[in-house]
């Protein structure tokens, strides 16, 4: 089990309710950098947290579970209005499932669309590069393609393309 994964109560028995851990505590237990929780609050995906008189962050437990729960929608490649929702239905103990299934079933269908864009790329890296003698010889096709100098490879690019398009248009 990783430290992000047990109990905030269980590493640090101070940070029990009512108690407070210090920004560098706050990223070690959550798994989240100093930097992206500044980042967080600045952007307001995490509430204002409290504040020493001399201006220091204080986490809670609580703050610690909404930043863990920030990184793993994070991982699962959700945006921030995506997570701003989340958080929201996540709060609200009385929301109905399916908005959050809904939530989930549309992140779903972007990341099939991204996936197939890379594909794509990839596709047109590989095509590139089997032009590629890939020799000590200053020619070199992919430079070509991407400058917009090499038609035949050029055609093979834009053909990539309308078909990306085309894929972005299907439903899953």
């Amino acid at each position: 089990m990783l430290p992000v994964d047990i109990p905030v109560s269980k590493l640090f028995p101070c940070c029990c309710e009512g108690e407070f851990v210090n920004i560098g505590q706050a990223a070690k237990l959550s798994g989240v950098s100093a930097k992206m929780l500044r980042y967080y609050e600045a952007t307001g995906l995490m509430p204002k947290v409290v504040r020493t008189q001399a201006g220091y962050r204080h986490y809670t437990e609580h703050d610690i579970y909404t930043l863990r729960f920030i990184r793993r929608a994070r991982a699962a490649g959700f945006g921030s209005s995506q997570i701003r929702r989340l958080l929201s239905l996540w709060y609200d103990r009385q929301r109905p499932a399916r908005e959050v299934k809904q939530l989930a079933s549309e992140h779903l269908v972007e990341l099939q669309a991204r996936i197939m864009e890379l594909q794509a790329m990839a596709a047109a890296l590989s095509q590139l590069m089997a032009h590629c003698q890939g020799d000590d010889r200053p020619h070199c096709p992919i430079l070509e393609t991407l400058a917009g100098t090499d038609s035949i490879a050029e055609r093979d690019f834009a053909h990539d393309a309308l078909v990306s398009e085309e894929l972005k248009t299907q439903k899953f």
